[in-house]
Parts: structure tokens; sequence; C-alpha cells
């Protein structure tokens, strides 16, 4: 037993002799990574370039009204309405964020640090539902609150998930309510 302890114990690993050839290839891995990183980067760039024509984004009225419900929680993105895979890219749609949202009876606000602001009229609202999934982000069944709605000519689905997954439902319910009352009023 103790021969086997001093075996182990005499093994080591084998001294670098060839430094050109492991710092070369150190380098080698270390450009082959930023290759891959600036190509990522142009995919990124090209998307936005390929969906450059989505109109502006909307900004919150000065006076949206009194707010029917707030969420902290994060934005995941948008994407093409009914292809959850379909990144939207352009705007800065599909930059991820901490997000504060507010629903009043102008629209719904979306307030990201560190990204843009956009806000969704009431009137371009169309659906507010449970998924489980949107374009890099995968939950448990009715883990996001996606919210479809219209801009220009796009229809476009945006997650968010709240802090408190609990909230989720009461905003499908009001956001359902408010689209219901303002395609009767339509």
């Amino acid at each position: 037993m103790t021969s086997l302890l001093l075996l182990a114990a005499e093994k080591e690993s084998a001294e670098v002799t060839d430094w050109a050839a492991r710092i070369g290839w150190v380098v080698g891995l270390a450009l082959f990574v930023a290759l891959v990183y600036w190509l990522m980067r142009e995919g990124w760039k090209w998307r936005g370039t390929l969906q450059s024509d989505l109109p502006e984004l909307h900004s919150a009225p000065d006076d949206p009204g009194p707010a029917t419900l707030t969420m902290s929680g994060r934005y995941h993105g948008s994407t093409t309405a009914g292809q959850w895979l379909d990144r939207i890219v352009a705007h800065g749609l599909g930059t991820r964020s901490r997000a504060e949202l507010t629903l009043s009876d102008a629209g719904l606000d979306v307030v990201r640090p560190g990204a843009d602001d956009f806000f969704v009229p009431a009137d371009a609202l169309r659906e507010a539902r449970l998924d489980k999934g949107i374009a890099g982000k995968v939950l448990t069944e009715g883990g996001l609150l996606v919210i479809t709605w219209q801009h220009g000519d796009r229809l476009i689905d945006s997650g968010f998930r709240s802090d408190h997954a609990a909230e989720h439902t009461d905003w499908v319910e009001a956001l359902t309510n408010m689209i219901n009352k303002t395609e009767g009023a339509r």
C-alpha cells in the first residue's frame, strides 16, 4: 500500500520543453475565438440592416394617464409574430435588458435602463399570452409574458418575464380586456 502511495506521489506532469509550440497554440486559439466573435457581431449587424424597413419606435406620450398595471422584470427580445426564432434586432429590439413596464389607457410603456425605451400605443396591441420561449430564451410552460403588437406593417411578439411570475396572469387579463375594448371602439 505504501509503495502505491509513493508511486502516486512521485508522478508529476512533464515539464514543458517546447514553449514556442505552446505559445503558438494559445495565440492561435485566441485568434480563432476573436474571429468567431467578430463573425457573430457582423451577423447581428447584418440582421439589423435587413430589418431597416422597420419604422422608428414610438416614445411615450407626455401624459399617458394613470397606470393600470406596473411590472419590473426582464425584456428578453422581440421576434416576428408567430416565428419565435426570427429575432428582430432593429432599433434595439434585440437587446436583452431589465425592464419596467407600465400599462395605461394610452398603451404599454417599456422603460429599459441601458437600452432604448419604447412605447406600444393601445390601438397597436393585438394579443397577450403566456408562452414558454422566445428567440434565445426558453422557460417552463407559461413562464414568459408574450405581447403581440403591430408596428408599421409588421406584427411583433415581445417577451417579458416579471420578477414575480404570478403577475403574468394579471397582465394577460388586463391586456386582453384593453385589446377587446380597443377593437370594439374601431
